[in-house]
């Protein structure tokens, strides 16, 4: 059944906008349809209309999550900085340097780890909201943000020694 509807599927949730997600909500569809079939101990009555409810209910999902994306965090340094008591202009460009510096560390971590991170410090989730939201287990979740942080880290001491 995987093999037979995971093509209409995909096609499914990128006509929906979700294309860089879209292998992930098909297995996610798949989990949430052997998931079902285990809690009711029974044979779903017609697996197929089941599997495309979960998938709209997904792309639902998924589409909410889309309206709701987080303030980029360039927004929220800006904010701070205004709040923030006035700084000289070298505050300043160290602020910005730091800024710069953090995201080209993260362009450097492998995707699934600084999706964690980002979801984890920008967003404030939890592990188990994290590990649920990847389809993967919170342990997983942490060893991400070990191996991103510990990352992150190495990239600062190595810029404090440049300088």
């Amino acid at each position: 059944m995987f093999a037979e509807h995971r093509p209409v599927l995909r096609g499914f949730f990128a006509r929906r906008g979700a294309h860089d997600e879209a292998d992930d909500l098909v297995q996610e569809t798949y989990l949430r349809l052997l998931r079902a079939h285990q809690a009711r101990g029974e044979a779903i009555a017609n697996p197929e209309a089941y599997l495309f409810t979960v998938a709209t209910n997904l792309a639902r999902e998924q589409a909410a999550r889309r309206r709701r994306m987080p303030v980029p965090i360039e927004e929220l340094e800006h904010v701070a900085a205004q709040l923030a008591e006035e700084d000289g202009a070298e505050r300043a460009a160290e602020r910005a340097q730091r800024r710069r510096r953090l995201q080209a560390v993260l362009a450097t971590l492998p995707e699934r780890t600084r999706a964690v991170l980002v979801m984890q410090h920008r967003d404030g989730l939890s592990y188990r909201q994290i590990a649920e939201r990847l389809g993967v287990s919170p342990h997983m979740v942490k060893k991400h943000v070990v191996r991103g942080l510990f990352l992150c880290r190495q990239a600062q001491r190595d810029d404090a020694e440049a300088e």
